[in-house]
């Protein structure tokens, strides 16, 4: 157990019993990160209350590396030394080994994890079709709703909701598109989610692809099996398929987008002529610590949703799931904090292309062409002489989902808005609107910094449908094409 007097500062917490623990009628979790913007580290405490008194387990510095392998032990000796599986595992837990490709991937790309949890996750109730999450606006690849379209498309943000309603992360989620297949193991959808109430008992895991978390407004709590990550806005998370968790509002209310991802997981990308550092560096991605909740057991007290082949299944538990006291491997959630990009630029003419601000990548078949690309467009100087500044007029045989977190859109002063998004498919032109490129046209090319923004993109190579969902006129902006229509004939 941790004592108070282990952490670095002392600061006052509620519910404070006089031997300063923190505990709470669920889970109280205490951020001295935030409190002094310790982004990276994660240093504080969750402690459980139950009906026998609290039960202590701690998470602290993260494990810092992109596809590292790591081994994490949430109490000393919970790890087996020298092998995986022993005949008697230690501190009485069960040996499961997590694999996130074949065992016969190659080496390089070869992904699992074994964890020494407290009840193997083949303890569960039958389990059962959920009928409001098959009849909800979570949706999978491919839909049928309408066709594909070549239309340029723009969504205003998902309103927040009203007082009284209560949205936990996965009745909260919607989706907008999507492309490719989950039987076949290729494309990916998009979504976005608003919250504003914990999963509690409830808990998620996601046979069909990982999630990559882009949270836009109000940070979030991520428990998983294998220890807490928080993510706030600027910052993503990704959780790999397979790995239970549920995801929760450390503030009133979040709202962010969601890229589930159909085919191979995503990597770090190639960086070429860039050479050896650039770009999203591997150092700055992080894992959590093993973390684990345990206490009275109880006749199917928590549920375990499960999303299997486009479907929501629920079965019943008597335990939490996140029971894993230790583990090891190269499979496990991270999250990454898009303000330690390396952004990389023209120091002298015309722009590179959007390929640059790669951040992560699930690549295809076809060498160079991605299933799914993540990309931003973070702060940058731009200081291209001779140049028009914002982003071209495009074409692309990728098909562009685009979000803002915050600030303002280079291409789109107005109407492209934080937490909204927009659809450019395979072929359909697209561009900066009438407005911003008369005011580029004019403006001095003097060193500019663009701040206090950061847009992105989920660029794959499949043409996205879209969902009935997406056609409310609450979120569908049918006028967006008008944004185009001032461009007037300046040939002479």
């Amino acid at each position: 157990m941790r004592h108070r007097e282990q952490w670095p500062c002392q600061v006052e917490a509620p519910n404070q019993d006089s031997s300063g623990f923190i505990f709470g009628p669920e889970f109280v979790h205490f951020r001295i990160w935030r409190i002094f913007k310790c982004r990276a580290l994660s240093l504080y405490p969750l402690i459980m209350k139950d009906h026998q008194g609290p039960s202590l387990s701690t998470y602290s510095m993260p494990l810092a590396g992109f596809g590292n392998t790591f081994e994490s032990e949430a109490i000393p000796g919970a790890l087996p030394r020298g092998q995986n599986s022993p005949q008697v595992a230690p501190l009485g837990l069960y040996a499961e080994q997590l694999s996130g490709t074949a065992f016969t991937a190659p080496r390089h790309s070869n992904l699992r994890s074994w964890l020494y949890r407290i009840r193997p996750s083949v303890v569960h109730s039958p389990f059962e079709l959920h009928d409001s999450l098959n009849r909800g606006d979570f949706r999978t690849a491919p839909f049928g709703d309408r066709p594909p379209s070549p239309q340029q498309m723009r969504w205003s943000p998902l309103p927040i909701p009203s007082h009284g309603e209560k949205k936990d992360f996965l009745s909260g989620i919607t989706t907008l598109a999507g492309n490719g297949s989950v039987s076949s193991g290729h494309g990916c959808a998009a979504h976005v989610y608003v919250t504003n109430a914990p999963m509690e008992e409830r808990f998620f895991v996601n046979a069909d692809g990982e999630l990559l978390i882009v949270p836009q407004a109000g940070p979030i709590q991520i428990r998983t099996e294998m220890g807490i990550l928080e993510a706030e806005p600027c910052e993503i998370a990704v959780i790999p398929r397979g790995v239970k968790f549920q995801v929760n509002p450390t503030q009133n209310t979040s709202r962010g987008y969601i890229c589930e991802n159909y085919g191979a997981p995503f990597k770090l990308p190639e960086l070429g002529p860039i050479g050896a550092n650039g770009l999203a560096h591997a150092r700055d991605f992080v894992s959590p610590n093993a973390w684990f909740e345990t206490g009275p057991s109880s006749e199917f007290s928590h549920e375990l949703i499960h999303k299997f082949q486009g479907k929501f299944w629920s079965s019943q538990l008597s335990h939490s799931p996140l029971d894993v006291v230790a583990w090891h491997g190269n499979y496990a959630p991270y999250k990454y904090d898009l303000r330690k990009f390396n952004t990389i630029g023209t120091v002298s003419y015309d722009h590179p292309d959007p390929s640059i601000f790669t951040v992560l990548t699930s690549p295809s078949d076809t060498v160079g062409t991605a299933n799914v690309d993540f990309v931003i467009f973070p702060p940058r100087w731009m200081v291209a002489e001779h140049t028009f500044r914002p982003p071209y007029y495009h074409r692309n045989i990728m098909s562009e989902f685009m979000g803002l977190i915050t600030g303002i859109y280079d291409a789109k002063e107005e109407g492209f808005l934080p937490g909204g998004a927009s659809l450019h498919n395979c072929m359909s032109a697209h561009g900066p609107d009438a407005t911003t490129f008369e005011k580029a046209s004019a403006s001095a090319l003097s060193p500019q910094k663009i701040d206090q923004t950061m847009a992105f993109m989920f660029e794959s190579r499949y043409p996205f449908e879209t969902t009935q969902a997406a056609h409310e006129p609450s979120l569908l902006q049918g006028d967006y094409w008008k944004c185009w229509q001032g461009l007037k004939k300046n040939f002479v």
